[in-house]
């Protein structure tokens, strides 16, 4: 699969900040100090509107630090940016280093929790040993003071699904986990920390499990599925992430599937273990097998529903083009099956084939990947949603065409029942 290629036109570039009519200068760069956020107890205070106050826009017609996920403003990220005239530093410990990206979770209107990739091959390329050794140690050193407690260790057991290793506390104060990629002997792809309430549960409880698999099981997800007075019926509750620039769409979608079964696993990491391009996203193919190989590390099953060959879908047999072609009527059918059972679908397509509602903003075209969340039979549509933040948890798309944009279908669910 192709990566997406998503321009913005010449007005959005300036809407957004990115660009003036004016000439531009080299900017002092701006810094977000996210110590709020793993301070304790003051971080359970936060509320998104002290969020707002706190990160203000001021003069930018975007906000520069941070933008919601969602648009009921229960997540919201934070990530470094380099863009010119915008560059943005997120620092952490008073600005002892800074790290990658953050993402903020607000419950019943009060944080919930954090996660802070402190570091990500993806986005930062390479670490040094001392580097990742200073960040590692400083970052601990203030899990402990701030959850009063000492941390048991975690070893990593590649081949029992636990591919992560680092410290957990958990304490009356709250949680948290300071990991990084398994075994000591392969280089670092990834430092990320998760902090959250002591009762926070979903991604933040299976972080702290020293065990592999969904914490959610398949027989609970039915009671995930939405059926609305128009005739939608789609699945709710899967959290929203934005996979940026990166042409991580196939890992993006995979963690939100796995963060909705409570899965703790990120596209970082998912990226690593399957071997994702962050310049070149995944191909058809590669998809299939990369995804395939995973599953079993999460006690989740994988399946190639379909695959375009020409102008057909046919199934796969042995990674090869070779099975009966799957008719539009199969391909509807499927779709309302893992439907009815809360199980959403990760759909690779060409985007800007077809209209789409709400139409895109941008002009977009390309390979991408995206995930069936529903239907509408009655108005002959496909509900989908997008790894691109707020206002892309529901859009829809004509059922026919939807098929004919398809490059593949895929079920990626879990096992415990």
């Amino acid at each position: 699969m192709r990566s997406i290629v998503r321009i913005p036109t010449l007005p959005a570039l300036i809407a957004l900040g990115i660009m003036s009519l004016a000439p531009t200068k080299a900017q002092e760069p701006l810094v977000a100090d996210l110590d709020l956020f793993v301070t304790l107890p003051a971080a359970y205070q936060l509320t998104p509107d002290d969020l707002e106050k706190r990160f203000a826009k001021g003069n930018w017609n975007r906000n520069p630090y941070f933008e919601w996920l969602t648009e009921d403003r229960t997540r919201a990220i934070f990530q470094k940016k380099d863009l010119g005239n915008l560059k943005v530093n997120l620092t952490l410990l008073r600005g002892a280093f800074t790290v990658e990206e953050a993402v903020v979770d607000f419950e019943d209107g009060q944080f919930l929790g954090v996660t802070i990739s402190i570091f990500n091959r993806g986005d930062g390329g390479s670490i040094s040993m001392d580097d990742y050794n200073k960040r590692f140690q400083a970052m601990g050193r203030h899990l402990g003071e701030q959850l009063q407690i000492r941390p048991t260790s975690r070893e990593g057991k590649p081949t029992q699904g636990l591919l992560t290793k680092g410290y957990v506390w958990i304490s009356a104060r709250g949680k948290a986990v300071l990991e990084r990629n398994a075994p000591d002997d392969t280089p670092v792809e990834y430092l990320r920390m998760r902090l959250a309430k002591r009762d926070a549960g979903g991604v933040y409880e299976a972080a702290m499990q020293d065990r592999a698999g969904a914490s959610v099981k398949l027989s609970e997800l039915p009671t995930n599925v939405t059926k609305g007075h128009d005739g939608d019926i789609y699945v709710s509750g899967i959290p929203m992430v934005d996979q940026g620039a990166k042409g991580y769409c196939v890992v993006a979608s995979a963690q939100r599937l796995f963060e909705y079964y409570g899965i703790a696993c990120d596209m970082h990491q998912l990226a690593q273990i399957a071997g994702s391009d962050p310049e070149r996203g995944t191909s058809i193919l590669a998809t299939n097998e990369e995804l395939g190989r995973i599953d079993h590390l999460f006690k989740t099953r994988f399946t190639c529903i379909a695959v375009r060959q020409g102008y057909q879908l046919v199934e796969l047999v042995e990674g090869r083009y070779v099975g009966p072609e799957v008719p539009r009527a199969k391909y509807h059918e499927a779709i309302r099956k893992h439907i009815g059972e809360g199980i959403p679908l990760l759909w690779s397509l060409e985007v800007g084939l077809f209209p789409e509602d709400p139409p895109l903003r941008e002009q977009t075209g390309g390979g991408h990947m995206r995930m069936i969340i529903g239907y509408n039979e009655g108005k002959n549509q496909i509900l989908f949603s997008d790894s691109w933040g707020a206002g892309h948890e529901l859009k829809r798309m004509d059922a026919k065409n939807a098929f004919e944009a398809t490059h593949g279908l895929f079920l990626l669910k879990p096992t415990t029942r």
